[in-house]
Parts: C-alpha cells; structure tokens; sequence
C-alpha cells in the first residue's frame, strides 16, 4: 500500500513532541511492506533543527509553508496514494488541509484522520458549535488517535465518526534504550517537555514546586520554551533536547518525571510518548496520575504514580537507586514485551484492512 502521510514533521522534533511517533509507526509500517511518504511544511525553524537525515523507509517531502505549498503538496500524494493520512497539530493550514483531504475520498483512495491531540482537538470541537471538523470528520474513512481510550472513542463516534481506534505510543528498541550516562543531565530528577499552555501549570505543581521543596536536590528541566521562566536556583534549563539525546537525558538522572498535558490527564488513557521513551531506557519514571495507567505499566512495580507536589517530594526521598533500577528494569522488560511500535503497527494494518472491506462492501 502506498501511504501518504501530512504531518508535522518526520525529520525534527523541534517543537514537534509526535515526531518520535511517526517515526515509531511509519518505520514499522514500512517494515511490513508499506511505502511511506511523509509530507511536511517547511515551518516553525524545524528544517533548521533537524535529528535525523531522511530516512531510508520514508520518503520526505519539505513543501512551502503556503497555499500553493501544500496544494502542491496534495496534487503530487493524490497521484500516487492509495490512501492519505492527516494528522491534526500541522501547525499551518491545518483546517484547509483537514477539509481538501478529506474531499478526496473515493473508491479508490481511502482516508484517515490522525489525531495526535485527540483531548484537546475534542474539547475544542464541544466548544464551538462551528468548529469545521464537526461535518468533516464523519467523511473520514477512519479515525485513529494517539491515545484516548474508550472516553475518546465514544467522543469521537457521537461527532459521526465512522470507526474511531486509539494506536497508543510504543517503543522503538533500536532507538529507545540504555545508554552511558551524561554528567550534564545528571541529577534526583528530571522532565522533557515543551512549555505549553495547558502543561505549565502541572509543570509547577509536579517539578517546580518539589524542587522549591528539596533545595539540595538537583533537578533537570529540558524542552523547549522553559529559558525565559522563573526556576529554583536548583534546577538546571536544558533547552530542546534532541531524540538523538533522549536515551541520555533517561539515563543520567535518578529518576525521570511525566506530566500528562492537563486535557489528556481529564481523558485519561493517553500515554505520551516520554513514557515509552524512558521505559525503552530503562529509566525510572514518576508520572502523574490518570486514569488508565495501569493498562501500561504496572504502578508501584514499573512506574511510580504521583498526585501532588508532596508526592513527588516524599517519592523523592524515599527513592533508593536499588529501587530507581528495579523499576526502571521491570519497566524496560514490559514494554519491550507488550508496547513496540511492530505491534502497534500491525494493529493498524488490520484497523485498515477491515476498513477497506467494508468501504468496498458498502460501495
């Protein structure tokens, strides 16, 4: 089958957190039989801050950050698709795109919307009654989302989707795993994220306000954004970190911290891709707590749930490096075991098989 793929971007993950994602995904859907061409715009200074050259199991397509850009762009996927996948968060001409995709759909080029935000993208389709997605999605073929679970599903299903089914993040082990500690990114504990909106408050009830707790700790913040905020003398502003760093920012500290973006902590059943990321590490994680995260990782046995500052206080100096690696270990084992992006893979391609019989059953 050949895929074509609009997304944010395949090549940077410079303001970009589903990079990894796509990479996860597309890598193994190419690896079963797949032929992969990811477009992207030329947007946001990710082309200057690329982490990795082309790929030899996609094809990379950079069009202009314009109208005739990304027309262009659907032009030359339409003559060579068999089926055009969307991803929301594009970052530019995301409703044009959304809207010209999915007019495209037809016996024989089949559509997918691809919703790597799903939380935020429903929330914001409840709140305005002429949000351009509540006609267009039910035109979809399918509906498959980042995460969500069944709250997701039946949000989706009641805006008119025909089929909706959450591709959780996995791991890719030949990128996410142990590696020698940096003794820059050394330290009691650290968190990866860009600062957003809806994640800055939990930022500073989660890591900011632990780390006001523990003056003698050392605490890592990495991401994009954080060098203009206010932070503890004892906490140490990255930057962006590139994936090609990530096992390293997992690996050097005692403990790695995930906070969910406030909407996917309300959905629940979201687990970003940092988690799979640290776990492929073998890293020991704190995350905030959620529902569904049990689905995932065993808590108290692969990954430590946390509600409040003062859990992450208590958490942290309770922790032993005994226990940091026993975790971390048996996190690392489960993943490996039940979440790699080959399964998640082969999930999809029977999602879209039985979506393609039955379009053609109906048609």
């Amino acid at each position: 089958m050949r895929i074509a793929f609009f997304g944010s971007s395949l090549v940077s993950s410079y303001w970009n957190g589903a990079a990894t994602y796509y990479r996860g995904l597309l890598k193994a859907l190419a690896a079963l039989g797949q032929e992969i061409t990811f477009y992207e715009p030329d947007a946001f200074d990710r082309q200057r801050h690329r982490d990795i050259p082309d790929p030899d199991w996609a094809r990379v397509v950079v069009y202009p950050a314009t109208e005739d850009g990304w027309r262009h762009a659907i032009e030359e996927a339409t003559r060579g698709a068999d089926l055009i996948v969307k991803a929301s968060g594009v970052g530019v001409f995301d409703e044009a795109l959304d809207l010209a995709i999915v007019d495209l759909a037809s016996a024989r080029l089949m559509t997918i919307y691809w919703d790597v935000d799903a939380p935020a993208t429903l929330e914001s389709m409840a709140a305005d009654n002429n949000h351009h997605l509540r006609l267009a999605i039910a035109r979809y073929d399918l509906v498959l989302t980042y995460g969500g679970g069944d709250p997701v599903v039946q949000t989706y299903r009641k805006f008119g989707a025909r089929q909706c089914v959450p591709i959780y993040n996995a791991v890719d082990p030949d990128t996410h795993h142990p590696v020698t500690p940096r003794p820059d990114y050394a330290g009691d504990l650290s968190f990866l994220g860009n600062r957003l909106p809806d994640r800055e408050a939990r930022v500073e009830e989660f890591f900011l306000r632990p780390a006001q707790m523990l003056p003698k700790r050392r605490f890592l913040l990495g991401g994009a954004g954080w060098e203009s905020k206010p932070v503890p003398a004892n906490v140490t502003i990255a930057g962006h970190v590139g994936s090609g760093a990530h096992n390293a920012f997992f690996c050097s500290g005692s403990a790695t911290l995930n906070i969910n973006r406030e909407s996917m902590a309300r959905f629940g059943f979201s687990p970003p891709t940092r988690i799979f990321e640290a776990a492929g590490a073998g890293a020991c994680i704190l995350t905030d707590a959620w529902d569904g995260i049990d689905e995932f990782l065993a808590p108290d046995q692969e990954i430590l749930l946390v509600k409040s500052a003062e859990d992450v206080v208590r958490t942290i100096e309770t922790l032993t490096p005994e226990r940091a690696r026993r975790i971390g270990e048996a996190a690392r084992r489960h993943v490996l075991d039940q979440h790699t992006y080959i399964q998640r893979a082969a999930q999809v391609m029977k999602v879209m098989n039985l979506a393609t019989n039955g379009k053609e059953a109906a048609e």
